[in-house]
């Protein structure tokens, strides 16, 4: 299982929202690399970065802080937002970023999408992002009437490498993860599963860790709770490592 810490950009700084809202958020860092290193720091296999001015207007905003954080971590770096056409993911690759996280393209461009999963094998994973089970796309503020059963298997089709769900209720809102939708999606995904939202304390990571035995799930993000201290990054990945036989 790994643990994903959130390195969110919005106006150059590394925040946090809460349910995705975009007046509803808190700085964490002035200097999102620093954030970035910080994780880095404290034992964290990956960075989920998230381009929050990208997943908001719909292009790149912030690519040379990404950029930074890629040459300086030294760990791999997963992104998402404001990624909607093969030009911008092509740029983030060549800028260091080890795989891209697509969602409004991959809900609302199918074709697109298929184009964008041969041209970069391998590299595109999907955000779902849902409400009371209905997916958003644009920066969660557009409902696109579907639920996440409704576009699995298409995704897997299309080459999609990952998915990233989250719970946008619970995003930011440090209430715990919604087990239950969870480990319905994982169970049905033939696609790794990373769980976004609600990852609050230990004692989440101790019940999504099962679900890794046997379902898709891979991993949790996790951002506000890192940053406010409910969650300590390397006492969760001590636990992970103490659960491995031998």
């Amino acid at each position: 299982m790994i643990l994903y810490p959130a390195v969110d950009i919005q106006g150059g700084k590394a925040v946090r929202l809460r349910q995705g809202r975009a007046d509803a958020s808190t700085v964490f860092a002035d200097d999102p690399v620093e954030a970035a290193l910080l994780w880095a720091a404290r034992g964290a296999q990956w960075l989920h970065v998230v381009d929050l001015d990208g997943a908001f207007d719909g292009a790149a905003k912030n690519r040379g802080i990404v950029q930074n954080i890629c040459a300086r971590a030294g760990i791999p770096v997963q992104l998402g937002g404001g990624i909607r056409n093969g030009d911008t993911a092509r740029a983030y690759l060549e800028a260091g970023v080890t795989r891209l996280i697509v969602g409004t393209m991959a809900l609302e461009s199918p074709k697109a999408f298929a184009a964008l999963c041969r041209s970069f094998p391998g590299k595109i994973g999907v955000s779902l992002d849902a409400a009371a089970g209905r997916l958003k796309s644009r920066g969660w503020v557009a409902d696109t009437g579907l639920a996440a059963e409704d576009v699995l298997p298409r995704l897997a089709g299309d080459g999609a490498a990952f998915i990233v769900y989250t719970d946008i209720e619970r995003d930011g809102m440090q209430s715990g993860v919604n087990l239950r939708a969870l480990k319905h999606l994982a169970e049905m995904s033939s696609i790794p599963v990373i769980a976004a939202g609600g990852v609050s304390t230990l004692a989440d990571v101790r019940k999504l860790y099962p679900l890794t035995l046997n379902t898709s799930l891979i991993g949790a993000v996790s951002g506000r709770a890192l940053y406010e201290g409910t969650l300590d990054l390397e006492q969760a990945n001590d636990w992970i490592a103490a659960q491995r036989p031998g």
